[in-house]
C-alpha cells in the first residue's frame, strides 16, 4: 500500500494535477470508500464537505460525520460536517450552501452514498425499493443538480470542475452491450445502480460545452468496508478483497484530469491506476484470498 500512495503522491504533486484549494461535496462519506475518498483528497490539499446522516455512532459501524471530518482535517485538508440526508431536498440545499459559505465555491462533486438490497424481486421489501430508488437515483440526481451553477462558476474560473459518481458501467456484456445478467440477479438494486449511471450519462453530454467533467468509477473487485465485514461470513470475505484506498486512490487521478477531456467515462479502479501507470496492485489487498470481482463487470 505504501510504495503505491507515494507513486500517486509523487506523480500529483510534480503536475498541475493535485487539488489543493479545490473544494468537494460528497454525500455520505462517514465511513468506508468515502472516507477513503474523502481523506486521498485531503492529502492532496482539497476541503472537504461531507453530507451524511450519521451524527451519532453507530452501534456496530465505526465512524460519524464529524469523526470523518476531523480526519480530513488531520489528513492536511480543511473538513466540513453537514448532517443531513440526501432524500431531503432542504437538507441538500443547506449543504450546497454551507460547502460555499465555509470554501467559497464548489469544484468536486462525489455522490457517493447508496443503499442496497440485492434481493430478487419477489423477496424484496418495496420499502427498500423506495430506499434505493430515492438514495441512489433521485440523491445523485438532487446533489449534482443543486451543485451546477457552481460547478459552472469554477469552469469559468479555470479550476477544473467534476461530478464523480460511484456506479457501475452500464454496459458491460460483450461488445459494450447492456448485460441482462444482472438485472436478473437482483433487478431492484441494478435498476437503481443504473439510475446513478443514467445520471452520468446526461449529465456528461449535458455539461460538455460547461467543461464539467461527469464520470462514473466502479472497484474491479470487492471492496472491505465495515458493511461487508457485518454480514454473516464476512469477515471471510473480505480475505479475498481489497481495501478502500484502491477505488481512493483512482478517484483522485480521475478528479486530477481535465474535466473538459475526461468525461462520460465509466472507469474502473483497476483500469484508472493502470493508465497511471501503477502496475503492482498488491498492496491494496485486505487478505490473502483469492480476489472476488464486483458485480455488474
Amino acid at each position: 500500500m505504501g510504495v503505491i500512495c507515494v507513486t500517486l503522491a509523487v506523480m500529483t504533486q510534480n503536475t498541475p494535477q493535485n487539488l489543493a484549494g479545490r473544494t468537494l461535496l460528497m454525500s455520505g462519506g462517514s465511513r468506508g470508500i468515502g472516507l477513503a475518498i474523502a481523506l486521498a483528497a485531503a492529502r492532496r490539499g482539497a476541503n472537504v464537505a461531507l453530507l451524511a446522516k450519521t451524527s451519532e455512532p453507530h452501534p456496530k459501524l465505526d465512524g460519524t460525520v464529524h469523526t470523518a471530518a476531523a480526519e480530513v482535517d488531520a489528513a492536511g485538508g480543511r473538513g466540513l460536517a453537514v448532517v443531513g440526508d440526501v432524500r431531503n431536498d432542504d437538507d441538500v440545499a443547506r449543504a450546497v450552501e454551507a460547502t460555499v459559505a465555509a470554501f467559497g465555491g464548489i469544484d468536486i462533486v462525489v455522490n457517493n452514498a447508496s443503499a442496497i438490497d440485492l434481493s430478487k424481486t419477489d423477496a424484496v421489501d418495496m420499502k427498500r425499493f423506495d430506499l434505493m430508488q430515492d438514495i441512489n437515483v433521485r440523491g445523485t440526481f438532487l446533489l449534482s443538480k443543486l451543485a451546477l451553477p457552481h460547478l459552472r462558476e469554477s469552469a469559468a474560473a479555470g479550476r477544473n470542475p467534476h461530478i464523480l459518481t460511484l456506479s457501475p458501467p452500464i454496459a458491460s456484456g460483450p461488445g459494450g452491450t447492456l448485460e441482462p445478467a444482472w438485472a436478473g440477479e437482483h433487478l431492484a438494486y441494478t435498476m437503481a445502480k443504473y439510475g446513478m449511471s443514467m445520471t452520468t450519462l446526461g449529465l456528461a453530454e449535458e455539461l460538455r460545452g460547461d467543461g464539467v467533467g461527469v464520470n462514473s468509477l466502479w472497484p474491479a473487485t470487492l471492496i472491505d468496508t465495515a458493511a461487508i465485514r457485518a454480514l454473516p461470513g464476512g469477515e471471510q470475505m473480505v480475505q479475498s478483497a481489497r481495501t478502500p484506498e484502491i477505488v481512493a486512490d483512482a478517484a483522485v487521478e480521475v478528479l486530477s484530469r481535465p474535466g473538459r477531456e475526461c468525461t462520460g467515462n465509466f472507469f474502473t479502479d483497476e483500469a484508472v491506476l493502470a493508465e497511471a501507470g501503477v502496475e503492482d496492485l498488491s498492496g491494496y489487498s485486505a487478505g490473502t484470498g483469492r480476489l472476488i470481482p464486483d458485480i455488474f463487470l
